[in-house]
């Protein structure tokens, strides 16, 4: 991500960059008044992976800052694209009235969007189930936890083998697994 001293960064700038700080891994869809604009990386990627125009923005720390926005009414079909080629999103709506605030629009990320955490029917495979597994490792244990959001159907199982949770992540296709570092379990 560019330089993010926030010394050379206009006030909103710097407010969009302390919220990305917050979701590196998600692509920021940041309110402004009818749209959800990305910045930066993240409207690169969302332009590449939604077909849109990226513009760009001013200047932010004596660079062009690269911009890709969707409207807000047309926002659940952007979601469910980036949903679908297994992105994440972080969606940051303006908590303040506009009209009413000095200065720059209070800003808060309200919604995590993930693919396995999806339950809207507009956003999912209507052909598959749509589980997000948890799997914990410990010593010569695996745990793995499964839950289908939609249905509700929720399943614990312990394996003493790499194949055999291997096996059961193919057979249940989830659609994001959660883990735990890596260094924490050797």
């Amino acid at each position: 991500m560019t330089n993010q001293s926030s010394e050379k960064h206009t006030p909103m700038m710097q407010q969009y960059l302390g919220i990305k700080a917050d979701h590196p891994d998600k692509l920021l869809f940041y309110r402004m008044g009818d749209f959800y604009e990305l910045f930066m990386e993240d409207a690169e990627k969302a332009a590449r992976l939604l077909d849109l125009t990226l513009t760009s923005r001013g200047n932010s720390n004596g660079q062009r800052i690269p911009m890709a926005g969707v409207p807000v009414h047309a926002a659940e079909g952007y979601l469910g694209r980036l949903v679908k080629s297994g992105q994440s999103i972080a969606v940051c709506e303006q908590v303040s009235d506009p009209a009413a605030s000095k200065g720059l629009v209070k800003r808060e990320v309200v919604r995590i969007v993930t693919p396995g955490t999806i339950t809207d029917e507009n956003l999912l495979d209507q052909k598959r189930d749509n589980h997000i597994c948890a799997i914990y490792i410990q010593g010569e244990s695996i745990g793995l936890a499964s839950i289908e959001l939609g249905s509700g159907d929720f399943l614990l199982q312990t394996f003493t083998n790499e194949d055999e949770l291997l096996a059961e992540i193919e057979r249940l296709q989830p659609a994001e697994i959660i883990t735990q570092e890596y260094s924490s379990y050797h």
